[in-house]
This record gives structure tokens, C-alpha cells and sequence, in this order.
């Protein structure tokens, strides 16, 4: 049951993830959270955030936000980045992440979401059979329902990283 919860891969951050082996597996789309994943939650765009994108657009990608939040807090911080994207996204419904697909002329196959919420952004993912990629989350959680949330996901990871070692012995052993 958890495992609809597991991430396909793990990075601390969206910023150390090697897209260039991304790339060269076949991917062309990226879909990115954007509180928590790309800056602290409701922060505009760092220029961390907009070279990463700018970069990664560059290298062959399509970029698209998605975000449960509101469209104001969206189309700021994307003011500097300047990607589709989508507000109000009622993340893990699948609508919006397969719309997101869409907009960058991209497929589900060939199509990474990454996000630091796995009951949000993992399981949206999962759902459809996305490549989904879990960050920790950048700054620390103020809403109570995350707070609740982070707890529930690091019964998940615990069960998620037992599980990849058993599956490692195995390939070894």
C-alpha cells in the first residue's frame, strides 16, 4: 500500500539532480513543484531558481510549474523564469500533471516530475506511471497540515529505503 507513495529516485535537492543522464535516458519534459522544491515556500524566483531553468531549457528540456497554490503566488514567481505552467492544480489529481505534458509538447514516458510532497507531487506522479524524483524540502513547514504531512512521509521514506536495500541485496546476492 505505501509503495504508491515511493518515489522512483531521490536527491537532496533539484539542484544536484544529474539531468544530463536524465537527457541521455530519453527525457525531454520536467515538471517542477515549485514551494519547497525550487525556493522556500511563497519566495519569489531565486536566481538560482531561474539559472537552473534557464539551463536546463538550454540543454534540450521543456519546463512546466505546477503548484497547488493560488495563480497570484504562481505567476509571481514565475515573473523571471517565464515557463507554462499551472495554478491551483489539485495535486495528485491527474488532470493537471497530464495538462502539464501537454503544454510542453511532452509525454508521460518521457517526462520527470519532481517535487518534495510525496502525497502531492510523488503520488500525482506515480498514478500515471511518471518518472517522479522526491527532494527534501528547502526551507521549514509553517502551515500545520504540512507539518502533520512531513510526519506521515518519513514513515514512507523509512519503509521506502528498508525496501530499496532488501531489493539491492537481492540483485547482489
Amino acid at each position: 500500500m505505501l509503495k504508491r507513495f515511493y518515489p522512483k529516485r531521490i536527491a537532496d535537492s533539484p539542484y544536484v539532480i544529474d539531468y544530463d543522464s536524465l537527457y541521455k535516458e530519453g527525457y525531454r519534459g520536467i515538471i517542477f513543484d515549485i514551494d519547497n522544491t525550487l525556493v522556500e515556500h511563497g519566495a519569489d524566483a531565486s536566481d538560482r531558481a531561474i539559472e537552473l531553468i534557464a539551463r536546463l531549457q538550454r540543454k534540450g528540456f521543456r519546463v512546466c510549474l505546477i503548484s497547488n497554490n493560488n495563480k497570484e503566488r504562481v505567476t509571481r514567481f514565475n515573473k523571471d523564469i517565464k515557463v507554462k505552467y499551472i495554478h491551483s492544480a489539485n495535486k495528485p489529481a491527474k488532470k493537471n500533471i497530464i495538462k502539464a505534458t501537454k503544454f510542453m509538447g511532452t509525454g508521460i514516458g518521457n517526462t520527470v516530475f519532481i517535487g518534495d510532497q510525496l502525497f502531492t507531487d510523488i503520488y500525482g506522479a506515480n498514478r500515471i506511471g511518471m518518472m517522479s524524483y522526491f527532494v527534501k524540502p528547502i526551507g521549514p513547514e509553517k502551515e500545520i497540515q504540512i507539518i502533520f504531512k512531513r510526519k506521515l512521509e518519513r514513515i514512507v521514506l523509512k519503509y521506502y529505503r528498508r525496501d530499496l536495500k532488501r531489493k539491492n541485496r537481492a540483485l547482489k546476492g
